[in-house]
């Protein structure tokens, strides 16, 4: 990951107004499972067209595969659709296009902070940071489990995702009011 940061082809579509990637190892159980979460609620938030949403491993593993059928049966039980998203390895542009890079654990942020410039290391979290219900630092990794293992990595990014659901959104009022009070001044 030593190319040079340049935005990607996609940046040249008109830039969202907030972006969250979701970060895990192999970018097959919970960074896909935390984007489908994610997405499901800002669609209901009324907030689809403005804030993009996205996944990624900090391991190449599993590219272009599918979520995890497990991750995909138990988030598909809640309502949640995990089969267009596909696994695919961080890259700088990542660091460049995203408001936010959250990870699910302490070895997958420092694995992301140990390849993201310095100017954008403000932009990585752990996603638990963002939990209301569960004191947790991170989302364990179902993958060598069984059900209650992604049941359990569901309920702790649900929970998250609420959070930064509200998060996102103050930020996105804070930035309309700016706005607001700029035009105000010309």
């Amino acid at each position: 990951m030593t190319e040079t940061l340049t935005p990607t082809e996609t940046s040249a579509a008109p830039q969202p107004a907030f972006s969250v990637l979701f970060l895990c190892m192999g970018n097959i159980c919970r960074s896909p499972t935390a984007h489908g979460v994610f997405r499901h609620m800002i669609k209901a938030a009324g907030l689809g067209t403005i804030v993009h949403v996205s996944s990624a491993g900090t391991h190449n593993y599993h590219p272009g595969k599918p979520p995890d059928q497990r991750s995909q049966q138990t988030a598909a039980r809640r309502g949640y659709d995990l089969s267009d998203l596909c696994a695919r390895q961080i890259t700088h542009a990542d660091f460049i296009e995203h408001d936010l890079l959250l990870a699910m654990d302490w070895d997958n942020l420092a694995l992301a902070e140990s390849v993201c410039p310095p100017s954008m290391q403000h932009k990585l979290r752990r996603l638990t940071q963002f939990c209301r219900e569960h004191d947790v630092s991170v989302v364990p990794d179902p993958y060598y489990g069984g059900e209650k293992d992604f049941t359990q990595a569901l309920d702790l990014i649900e929970d998250a995702c609420t959070g930064l659901l509200d998060h996102v959104q103050r930020h996105l009022h804070h930035k309309t009011r700016l706005q607001e009070s700029e035009g105000d001044w010309r």
